[in-house]
């Protein structure tokens, strides 16, 4: 015999009460584990927007968010060793550390450009598939040029600068500008092809500047020159960031880390109740559009953001 606050228990009841103790202890320890994991490559504003919003949207459909464990790159490798039901990884970094990893738990990147999410199956050997998956931070060629015709309709000659990471896209971008009544003026930058002089002669013969997001052409060490570049020769540019419009760009669409993480948010939800990750990584379904108002006033142009944003998605939904 043995007492509990002063009152005598029996054995078998004690025993009883170990156990109970026990299952409980056990079930906290399984709530504690993690269903999905948040795999940043750093700690930054963009990426913690982004887990917020995840978090916020399978709240929203009845996920807790002490479901969700939120990590770093750097942490990753003395992480506990249960296995979650759903990697996220947050930026390049962590896409390309989780691609390492065989451990049959799918990984959902967001974050990162197409480019670097084909380079990154590239370097490890991976395809896009249902386990390694893609939401991409730049936009679908179809919907800059969109908004390439709802900004200057009377642009139809499209020049674009390709880079190693960009260049991929070529045929597709020359298709879609086709599609529309529009022809493309590009030049390659690389190695034995100066940008500058590349930049000059894509100018020279076009109506508007599509700058697409290649790290090998636009970086902050480029971005005043070329936009001053532009501007000298008469030629808007549209961009795929709102700093490139803060900078000078006259427009440019683009995604806010919020808008992705709701739509992760959606597919760690669905892949909690059974469902696989889309097998072919998917484009921002969500988008903003940025316009820089004097540069727009300096063209005889009024633009309104929110409309040009609503007339995408109008299209994009048409038939």
């Amino acid at each position: 015999m043995s007492s509990i606050d002063g009152a005598r228990v029996p054995a078998c009841l004690r025993c009883l009460i170990a156990w109970s103790c026990l299952l409980l202890a056990m079930a906290g320890a399984r709530a504690a584990e993690p269903s999905v994991v948040l795999v940043s490559s750093e700690l930054s504003p963009a990426y913690v927007e982004l887990a917020d919003a995840l978090v916020t949207e399978l709240e929203r459909g009845g996920v807790p968010g002490s479901e969700v464990r939120r990590t770093t790159v750097a942490e990753l490798a003395t992480a506990e060793s249960t296995l979650p039901k759903l990697y996220v990884a947050l930026g390049v970094r962590a896409a390309t550390a989780l691609a390492q990893i065989g451990d049959g738990v799918p990984v959902l990147c967001t974050l990162l450009p197409r480019a670097s999410f084909e380079r990154i199956l590239l370097e490890t050997g991976r395809k896009a598939s249902s386990h390694f998956s893609a939401i991409y931070l730049d936009q679908p060629l179809s919907r800059q040029l969109e908004l390439v015709r709802l900004t200057l309709p009377r642009a139809k000659r499209i020049g674009v600068l390709w880079g190693e990471s960009s260049v991929a896209q070529q045929a597709a971008l020359d298709g879609a500008a086709a599609s529309r009544g529009l022809r493309v003026v590009s030049a390659r930058v690389g190695p034995a092809e100066p940008l500058f002089p590349a930049l000059r002669k894509v100018l020279d013969e076009s109506d508007v500047l599509l700058a697409l997001a290649d790290p090998q052409i636009y970086h902050g060490g480029t971005i005043q020159n070329i936009l001053m570049t532009s501007i000298r020769a008469g030629i808007p540019m549209v961009a795929f960031s709102p700093a490139y419009v803060r900078a000078g760009a006259l427009a440019a669409v683009h995604v806010t880390p919020a808008q992705i993480g709701q739509q992760a948010g959606g597919l760690a939800r669905a892949v909690l109740q059974g469902r696989a990750l889309p097998s072919a990584p998917l484009y921002s379904r969500e988008f903003e559009v940025s316009v820089n108002v004097p540069v727009a006033h300096a063209l005889a142009l009024s633009l309104d953001p929110v409309a040009l944003a609503a007339r995408l998605r109008l299209l994009e939904r048409a038939p």
